[in-house]
């Protein structure tokens, strides 16, 4: 089994990775759906990274430091960057941001490695719909240093048009701020892995195709 088809399973066992009728905060109707909130415990967090850090590595992502934007970022982009260092001897440094910038003790909007001019920052985040995030922590980063952000890793791309456009969150994040955004698998991955009778519920097949074929954005894989 790949690691994808492996990250597929882990979704379903986590219960993260639900099947039926949805309605998004898009105002979409979808027949799945993903809820991070179900990663609870700390194998399920380690194993998460361990993923993460095995897309970082599959797609050849140039890091130095990996950030993830608060709140839900803070313990994937420490959770990678210890699977880096376990899995592959990378010792990674991770930064996270703060929602308020703190003006005692330590101080300043970020904890962890401070952003410092040059440095090649990889961005983990959980999923990408309006690409919201991404353009909120951009700024951010930016403002503090002359920083270089070679990538993005998200779990699952959903593969569907952005509000208001042809292309979806991750093709816009390439045209528009020049991030290449990868991920773990995308729903295409996830179709092929019910056909396959890796996890259960491959009747909902049919409703994810027909959603796609009414939503889908016109790519694959990582920009």
């Amino acid at each position: 089994m790949t690691y994808k088809q492996e990250f597929i399973r882990f979704l379903a066992d986590c219960g993260v990775l639900k099947f039926g009728t949805f309605r998004l905060k898009s105002g979409r109707i979808a027949p799945y759906f993903l809820n991070a909130g179900e990663y609870k415990t700390g194998a399920q967090i380690k194993r998460l990274g361990e993923f993460y850090a095995a897309c970082i590595r599959e797609n050849d992502l140039d890091v130095q430091t990996l950030f993830g934007p608060a709140y839900k970022g803070v313990p994937l982009a420490i959770s990678a960057a210890v699977a880096m260092y376990e899995k592959y001897g990378r010792d990674v440094s991770f930064c996270f941001d703060r929602k308020e910038v703190k003006d005692h003790g330590e101080g300043g909007m970020f904890v962890g490695k401070q952003p410092q001019d040059g440095e090649k920052i990889v961005i983990i985040e959980d999923v990408m719909t309006s690409g919201k995030a991404l353009k909120e922590v951009l700024p951010k980063l930016r403002g503090a240093a002359n920083v270089n952000i070679t990538g993005m890793v998200i779990t699952v791309d959903r593969m569907e048009k952005a509000l208001g456009s042809e292309k979806s969150a991750v093709q816009q994040a390439w045209d528009e701020e020049g991030v290449r955004v990868c991920s773990i698998v995308t729903i295409r991955d996830i179709i092929d892995a019910l056909e396959e009778g890796i996890i259960e519920g491959k009747e909902h097949v049919p409703a994810i195709r027909a959603y796609l074929q009414e939503y889908g954005a016109n790519y694959g894989g990582c920009i």
